[in-house]
């Protein structure tokens, strides 16, 4: 008997339109059979938010030959609600990936990130799911460097599997010499950050988010420690955020 191929969702948060997707779908093509689903301009750092206020648009588009591709409205969680949902009609794929993004999704990042919020809402669906990104923020972003990994990646998610709750948090160093793959723990890091605050034309104060990304973690099995000395990482995360640890004190407490 023939061996049916994967069926691929591939997702992101910088738009339809973006590089990074493109050399995504172009790996996922080697190993099974591609649907996209993303949103129709950037989402960035919208987390895991969904739309509830207003109506959602799904388009068919034709980007790529031979790969069926829709845009959404909406946010990247909302994209593979809607692909799981409506393109795919209750059948899930058999794997998810979201990205490639452009810019890290590394230690904290991971909470704010558009990306990774898709990747774990295919792990909340029981759909082997993967988040990748790249340390590049630039719209012409080389992203060849990248491909050869995330398929060793995907394939070893494809043959192992993954458990449930759980998925990857992949994230590239930038240029062209990664010296190989690290499974990490995500870094205690995080941004500190301040409001640079300004007057429109009417003396009306507006701010602008800025900040510097502080790392408090000095050891050498962290995704930044990877990142920093030209590896991959790989952090396997999940979505289950109680803190385990805390409940035997909690049931210390005179409640």
């Amino acid at each position: 008997m023939k061996k049916t191929k994967p069926t691929i969702l591939v997702v992101n948060d910088d738009g339809i339109t973006a590089p990074g997707i493109k050399a995504l779908i172009e790996v996922m093509q080697t190993l099974g059979n591609v649907v996209v689903v993303a949103p129709d301009g950037p989402q960035s750092a919208t987390g895991h938010a969904i739309t509830i206020a207003k109506p959602l648009r799904l388009d068919g588009v034709e980007l790529y030959e031979g790969v069926e591709m829709y845009k959404c409205s909406g946010t990247p969680v909302d994209c593979v609600k809607l692909a799981v949902n409506k393109v795919f009609k209750g059948k899930k794929p058999d794997l998810c990936v979201s990205g490639i993004n452009h810019g890290l999704n590394n230690s904290i990042n991971v909470l704010y990130s558009g990306t990774m919020s898709a990747a774990v809402e295919g792990a909340i669906e029981s759909i082997p799911s993967i988040g990748f990104s790249l340390d590049d923020f630039e719209l012409n972003a080389d992203f060849s460097h990248c491909k050869k990994y995330i398929e060793i990646i995907t394939k070893q998610v494809m043959t192992h599997g993954l458990g449930l709750g759980t998925l990857l948090n992949v994230n590239f160093p930038k240029g062209d010499a990664i010296k190989g793959i690290k499974i990490c723990r995500q870094a205690n890091a995080k941004w500190a950050e301040e409001f640079d605050e300004r007057l429109d034309p009417h003396k009306r104060k507006y701010y602008w988010l800025t900040g510097v990304f502080q790392n408090n973690d000095h050891g050498e099995d962290t995704d930044v420690w990877a990142l920093e000395n030209g590896y991959a990482s790989v952090v396997p995360v999940q979505f289950d955020m109680t803190a385990h640890h805390a409940i035997p004190i909690l049931n210390t407490w005179d409640f």
